[in-house]
């Protein structure tokens, strides 16, 4: 299961999947030849020295000339520090010589999938300006203490509605409610909104949307659980 995630983590960093099982065995082995390589993981000897083609042109790899061709890995952190530099320089390049001007999303737009949600979630949090709501079950809320102490720090408005008592988040307006289980939500500067569910044993489906109406909607829909609370609390 390890060697199938590693191997799944090397295509992220532009490696096809035979290179990443060929780089791989480098990592583990040393220098090999492709006779050897070809042995150890039962590719066929015309594409894995196609792979190791590959992996020299990508710096994943060096030829080293001796009586037989022989190729020795590239450091791994290298190799990865290497390709996340190449592609901060791209995406700026990209930014620059964009064809028209970004246009900012009025619709909805469905998320599926937890990696998905995941990585929203944190576009969001990345890109706050002023405030936050995030109403979610502590379990999650943790998920992203490095982005929300991060917004603290910067004196952001944070607000969190959860279900449990949590104080890994300093500064933060915290509202104790019911079981929130699988359901989020989340509102950014009063602009943007992703609500649905997210998490493990779940359908991991969220609509995201900076629709004026909806964010309104969403906004009050938070307000007034958050009225509730503070009723409730105070009944106490």
């Amino acid at each position: 299961m390890e060697e199938q995630q590693f191997v799944e983590y090397l295509q992220h960093f532009g490696l096809g999947r035979q290179e990443a099982v060929v780089y791989q065995k480098l990592l583990i082995q040393g220098k090999c030849t492709g006779y050897e390589i070809a042995k150890e993981t039962g590719i066929s000897r015309s594409n894995v020295y196609s792979a190791l083609a590959a992996l020299v042109e990508k710096g994943a790899a060096y030829l080293v000339e001796e009586s037989a061709k022989r190729y020795i890995p590239v450091n791994l952190e290298e190799f990865c520090d290497n390709a996340l530099r190449r592609m901060k320089s791209e995406k700026e390049w990209m930014l620059m010589h964009l064809p028209r001007e970004k246009v900012e999303e009025e619709g909805y737009i469905t998320i599926e999938g937890m990696g998905n949600v995941r990585d929203k979630i944190r576009n969001l949090l990345d890109s706050v300006d002023e405030r936050v709501y995030f109403s979610a079950t502590a379990k999650y809320l943790g998920q992203y203490a490095k982005e929300l102490n991060r917004l603290l720090k910067n004196k952001k408005k944070v607000v969190l509605i959860t279900d449990h008592e949590i104080d890994c988040f300093p500064g933060a307006l915290v509202y104790i409610s019911e079981d929130k289980g699988s359901q989020i939500g989340i509102i950014t500067d009063s602009k943007y909104v992703l609500t649905g569910e997210y998490g493990e044993e779940c359908m991991n489906t969220c609509l995201y949307s900076g629709q004026k109406n909806f964010v309104t909607l969403f906004k009050n829909a938070l307000a007034n659980e958050i009225k509730l609370i503070q009723k409730e609390t105070d009944h106490e």
